[in-house]
């Protein structure tokens, strides 16, 4: 008798600690930090197909996304997708493209934390070439990294802050990539 109340003791025990581990990790996942996958190249060199990011979804609460910082949100073109861009312009910053770069606010916006010195980035169907736009209020200008082949700000207008899930910051797959994202 006593070896079934072991066997029994112990498969309460194993259900407990995964009753207990799967609670943890929901709570994680719905109110603090969640996993996006980076699909297509929008975002090379600097992220690439099929890498996975952590994004904290509670720092929105806190602050406000920032100028270079990398973000997830619902796709204006499709919301039932997430995109992942950079901001470039914040909400009341004047943006306009001049001859394959980007000016902020009367000066050429300085992106060589990111990119690299050869990158030209062209206008679009919504912000063309030489055309100055304001960001409004709760609302923000992203663009990707790899700027021939991003579809971003550029064609699709704003990303409303109510679009935002959340602020990513650690690179977790694959393994050679995993790091901690630095914002300029």
């Amino acid at each position: 008798m006593s070896i079934v109340r072991k066997i029994y003791t112990f498969l309460i025990d194993i259900v407990e600690t995964l009753l207990l581990a799967a609670s943890v990790f929901l709570v994680i996942y719905v109110f603090l930090f969640r996993p996006f996958q980076v699909n297509g190249d929008s975002m090379y060199p600097n992220f690439t197909d099929r890498e996975y990011i952590l994004t904290n979804i509670i720092i929105l609460n806190l602050e406000k996304p920032k100028k270079g910082e990398i973000i997830v949100f619902k796709a204006p073109p499709d919301p039932e997708k997430d995109f992942i861009k950079r901001v470039i312009a914040t909400p009341g910053d004047k943006i306009y493209i001049k001859d394959g770069s980007v000016f902020l606010n009367g000066g050429k916006l300085d992106e060589s934390k990111y990119l690299q010195s050869n990158v030209k980035t062209y206008g679009g169907s919504f912000l063309k070439e030489g055309q100055e736009v304001e960001v409004p209020q709760e609302s923000y200008f992203v663009m990707g990294d790899n700027r021939t082949y991003s579809s971003d700000s550029r064609e699709w207008r704003f990303v409303p802050k109510k679009s935002i899930i959340g602020k990513s910051f650690f690179v977790y797959w694959p393994p050679g990539k995993m790091g901690i994202i630095k914002s300029p």
